[in-house]
Formats: structure tokens, C-alpha cells, sequence
């Protein structure tokens, strides 16, 4: 058994019916007192994104009266430390206190929340620290590097009640709610599959385009912190420009294109179709072109089955991307093709109903369709301001990305990295064990399809049998096993 073998589905699927009961409630009452106060919050990791969205939209947000405050920012590079405290300053007139270890920023700033934008293997402790400390948490995605620190963040979140939210902010698009709608509906039928990608490509190679600078310096990084070597996060290495920038490209730090890029397109269509957590993963890729030193493949693809019946297919490349494949949701009945705005930076979105031939949905009535949905503000804006209602409220359960969500991005990359590293296939039993992959995936439908079994449904599917039945033609009446030289057709 190893580490990853411990996690159970009914410690995640758990989480949301124990936060919504005492913990929840007690929350609630604590937090209520102060809905209409401003909001003090910290930035740990004002980086890249951590500075060009985290910092820039708060320092926005506070500059427009919103009721928040920029109070603190943390980040092992007295650079970005600094760029983050300028920012807010020239912005909202009033500068941050700094802090160049995130614990002493929990202990002393007095915050109400933080806004996580570390490398990905920071995020769980950070997190848990976090909410140990008394703060609500809004973390970028993946929620965690691994899937057993995923299950560390949920029980410490069920057992404290506060607020977390998981940074993908397209999740703050109503355009998941509205396929929700239709597929719960019945309208698609039976749901069988989705499929999505993200494609990029360029001269230099996936991540790359995160610029290494000569100030960056083990006298201006602390080194030993970004890596967590106390911590056991990573293991102590020699400084290097590149793996401090350019952290994506390196297992340590990150999965890759797995745990970036595939997560913001599977959490999204997790959150359309209901479903959660897998059935069986399995990945395959490799590094195809970008032999620059990196770990992580520049082309992988997922494929991962649910026990609802429905299949997921993430294919992507990070070196070819001007012919993509549609972000789909598949039904006996139609389909849903999603416009790539509901992936972007908002605020509309779309997607195109497009119904099967009347041949075989039986009815002629279905037409193709394109439906809309507007965010109030960009999706990082919304899933900031999301984000902060939830925490004035003292209610975990408004947030769009809650860590079930963000857990079950995480268990089907995980599991797909460790399948593509390792040369296994995976199982997830309904209880959320993880085992090798065996015959006995197949033979279950195997079973039912010999049960004649009805099919199963995604989570919230209210249709009854609507675009479920087949209707086999009349010779199907000859079929079945001969008992005693007696055709079955004439007993």
C-alpha cells in the first residue's frame, strides 16, 4: 500500500455534508457579525499570475470601495516582495506589511484570508496552516500536488468550517450551471463522454515563456524555503534560475501540463456533468519534442472512466495548436460543444446544443441551439468576488470550486501522472481506494450488459429513462442461446 492507497471517496464525498452541519453552522454565526466590514487579506506568492491577477485585481478591487484590504504579501523573493508593495500602494495609497516566511504573515497580520499563488507542491501546507491560523483560503489550482494531500486538505476543512476556494476561475462562468441544467434535464439522454484539450505552442517551449532574471539570486531568494527541504516538500538541491522560475517543467514542483492547463478544462466539465471522482485512469505521452532538461511531457492524454458510465478523454499538446479539439459533452440524444470564451478570461460565454438525427432520438422537434451566459465581471474578478461573498457570509458552500471539486481534478491528474510515469493503470472503487488496474473494470459492464442492466446516470440526473432505452429491431427476437436443440424464439 502506499500513500495514495489510503484516500477514500467517502472521506471526500463526507466533507460537504459535515461542513454544511455544526462546523458550518458555527461559522456561519461567527462570521456574520462582521458581513459588512472591509476584509483584510494577504498574497502569498505575488509571482507571476500571484502578481498579474492576485495582486493587481485585489489592489482593484480595494482601490473601487469593495470592502477589502491588501494588508499583507509574502514571497520567499524580496523582488516580487517588493513589486507586490509598490503595486498596492501606487493603487490604494496604503502599503502592505512584508513578510518573507508565510507563518509569521498568518501569525501576526491579523488576516481574514489569503490568496495562495505558490508552486503547486506549497499549496496543502500553506492551506492547512492557513486554516489552523483562523483564515479562509483561496488557492490556486491544482488544489494540491497529490491526491493523499488532497485528502489532508479536506479533513482539515471539514473539521475547521471556514472558506476554501480553488483558483479556477472559469468555475465562476454560469455557463457550467446552464449544461447542468439541460443534461440533469434529460435533454442530451444518456450522457456517455466528454472530451476537452489545451493546446499551446511557440519557439521556446512550454513554460519558458516564464522570464529567469540575473536578480535572481540565492541572496535575493530563500532558496531553502522555496523548496520546503525542512518541510519535506523537496529535496535540497543547487539554486538554479531555471527551476525556480520555470517550476512547471520539473515533477517536484508540479505535474506539468497535467495539474496546469488539464485541470482548468477537467474541473470545469466535472462541474457541468456532476460527475466527481474516477472509475479508472490511465495516461499516456512523453516528451516528443522540448529537450531542454524538463521532466514533464509536451504531449500527454488522459483517458478517464466513471462509474456513472461515462468517459473523459483530456488530449493535448504543448507544441502543436492550431487544430484543437472540441470541449464536448456527449449524449444518446445531443451534444454540448462549448465556445472557448467559457475557458478564458470572460465575462460571456456559450455553448451549442446540437441534438442526434431524429432516426434515433424520435423526436423531430430538437433543434440546434446556442445558449449564452455573462459573469458579472471578468472570471478572475468573479472568482475573487465569489470568493470574498463566501467568506463575508461565513458559508464554505458558496464558492464555485469548493476543495470536493478541486480534489477531483486532482485524484484524475494525479492518478494519470503516476499511470504515465509508473506504466499502470488505475482503479477507484466507489469507497475511493486505489488499486491496480485489473480485468474487473470490464468484466462489471460486461455483467450488466448481460443483466441487461439499466444504464447508470451522472449525480442530479432527474430524466428517468429519457434517451436511455434502445429499441432493438424485431429480428432481435431470434436471438439467445439454444437450450436442448430449442430455438428461443418459439418458447
Amino acid at each position: 500500500m502506499t500513500k495514495y492507497d489510503t484516500v477514500t471517496r467517502r472521506s471526500f464525498i463526507g466533507a460537504a455534508s459535515s461542513v454544511a452541519a455544526t462546523t458550518l453552522a458555527a461559522t456561519r454565526s461567527a462570521n456574520a457579525a462582521n458581513a459588512n466590514s472591509r476584509l483584510r487579506v494577504g498574497v502569498i506568492g505575488p509571482g507571476r499570475r500571484g502578481f498579474a491577477a492576485h495582486v493587481k485585481t485585489l489592489a482593484k478591487l480595494q482601490q473601487e470601495g469593495v470592502g477589502v484590504e491588501v494588508a499583507a504579501v509574502n514571497d520567499v523573493y524580496e523582488v516580487h516582495r517588493q513589486r507586490a508593495a509598490d503595486h498596492i500602494a501606487s493603487t490604494t495609497g496604503k502599503r502592505p506589511e512584508l513578510f518573507d516566511d508565510y507563518r509569521e504573515m498568518l501569525a501576526g497580520a491579523d488576516l481574514d484570508a489569503v490568496f495562495i499563488a505558490t508552486p503547486d507542491h506549497w499549496h496543502a501546507r500553506q492551506t492547512i496552516d492557513a486554516l489552523k491560523a483562523g483564515v479562509n483560503v483561496y488557492c490556486e489550482k491544482p488544489m494540491t500536488h497529490t491526491l493523499a494531500e488532497a485528502r489532508e486538505v479536506i479533513d482539515a476543512w471539514r473539521s475547521n468550517g471556514h472558506v476554501i476556494q480553488v483558483g479556477v476561475q472559469s468555475t465562476s462562468s454560469p455557463i457550467w450551471d446552464k449544461a447542468r441544467q439541460l443534461i440533469d434535464a434529460g435533454q442530451l439522454g444518456k450522457i456517455v463522454q466528454f472530451q476537452t484539450e489545451y493546446f499551446r505552442n511557440s519557439r521556446y517551449g512550454m513554460t519558458r515563456h516564464n522570464e529567469i532574471t540575473p536578480e535572481m539570486t540565492p541572496q535575493s531568494i530563500d532558496w531553502r524555503q522555496w523548496l520546503g527541504v525542512d518541510e519535506g516538500l523537496a529535496p535540497e538541491m543547487p539554486f538554479d534560475r531555471s527551476t525556480y522560475a520555470q517550476w512547471r517543467c520539473y515533477w517536484p514542483f508540479s505535474m506539468g501540463m497535467l495539474g496546469d492547463l488539464f485541470v482548468h478544462r477537467i474541473t470545469g466539465l466535472l462541474k457541468a456533468t456532476g460527475l466527481r471522482y474516477p472509475g479508472r485512469v490511465v495516461a499516456g505521452g512523453g516528451i516528443f519534442l522540448e529537450y531542454d532538461d524538463r521532466n514533464v511531457p509536451d504531449v500527454a492524454t488522459i483517458v478517464a472512466d466513471f462509474h456513472e458510465g461515462v468517459q473523459g478523454v483530456v488530449s493535448s499538446t504543448m507544441v502543436s495548436s492550431e487544430v484543437k479539439l472540441d470541449h464536448a459533452i456527449r449524449g444518446h440524444h445531443a451534444s454540448i460543444v462549448f465556445q472557448g470564451s467559457g475557458f478564458g478570461a470572460g465575462p460571456k460565454a456559450s455553448l451549442k446544443f446540437i441534438p442526434e438525427r431524429p432516426q434515433v432520438t424520435g423526436d423531430s422537434s430538437l433543434k440546434r441551439e446556442t445558449v449564452h451566459a455573462e459573469a458579472a465581471h471578468d472570471f478572475d474578478t468573479a472568482h475573487f468576488v465569489n470568493f470574498l461573498d463566501a467568506v463575508r457570509a461565513g458559508d464554505p458552500t458558496k464558492v464555485n470550486n469548493d476543495p470536493v471539486l478541486g480534489a477531483a481534478a486532482v485524484a484524475i491528474v494525479d492518478l494519470a501522472v503516476r499511470s504515465y510515469r509508473e506504466g499502470r493503470v488505475f482503479q477507484m472503487d466507489r469507497d475511493g481506494n486505489v488499486v491496480d488496474g485489473d480485468a474487473s473494470w470490464a468484466q462489471g459492464w460486461e455483467a450488466m450488459s448481460e443483466a441487461r442492466a439499466k444504464p447508470r446516470h451522472v449525480p442530479g440526473w432527474k430524466a428517468g429513462d429519457a434517451g436511455s432505452v434502445l429499441y432493438p429491431p424485431e429480428y432481435q427476437k431470434l436471438a439467445g442461446p439454444w437450450t436442448d436443440g430449442r430455438d428461443p424464439a418459439k418458447q
